[in-house]
């Protein structure tokens, strides 16, 4: 059975800006680490555990706390009932360089983990309660039609009945 489906809200955080709904809301000209920083802190968000993560994590979870913000009742939903999707071209690459620099010496644990790009996955999930499907696809380059592809199959097969992707 195929269900309607409609896109509630949509954020880009790319070079450096932050467009919710098409309208830029924040704009900062610094490298990743700062520029994520500056989101957080810009926005006032609360969650100790956002100074851990690696910037792959961080932005991620920008990214879907912005995106919630204002436009996604969870308590309409069961956690099991939202899940998430989300691609990239390089995996984990930044931790992953980090991580083998550390094994040099001494092998970092707290590194290690960030070296799986489904963590940020984990960080979205465990920040909102969400315990639906959720994947991460590595591909050469963005490819919408494969991501709608997943997404209307996992609605139509009502495995979930809300989705972050991306």
């Amino acid at each position: 059975m195929f269900t309607e489906k409609y896109i509630t809200s949509s954020c880009t955080i790319n070079k450096g800006a932050v467009i919710k709904e098409g309208l830029n809301i924040f704009e900062s000209h610094t490298d990743i680490a700062a520029f994520l920083l500056s989101v957080y802190q810009h926005f006032h968000f609360s969650y100790p555990k956002f100074y851990k993560m690696d910037n792959l994590s961080k932005l991620g979870w920008l990214a879907a706390e912005i995106l919630l913000k204002d436009s996604f009742k969870k308590e309409n939903y069961r956690p099991e009932d939202v899940g998430i999707l989300l691609a990239n071209a390089n995996s984990s690459l930044d931790d992953d360089i980090k991580y083998f620099e550390t094994v040099k010496e001494m092998a970092s644990p707290a590194l290690f983990v960030y070296t799986l790009p489904n963590i940020v996955i984990g960080e979205i999930c465990i920040r909102n309660n969400f315990k639906g499907e959720h994947t991460f696809f590595i591909q050469d380059k963005f490819d919408a039609g494969f991501i709608a592809q997943q997404v209307n199959y996992i609605l139509d097969k009502n495995i979930l009945q809300a989705c972050i992707c991306g």
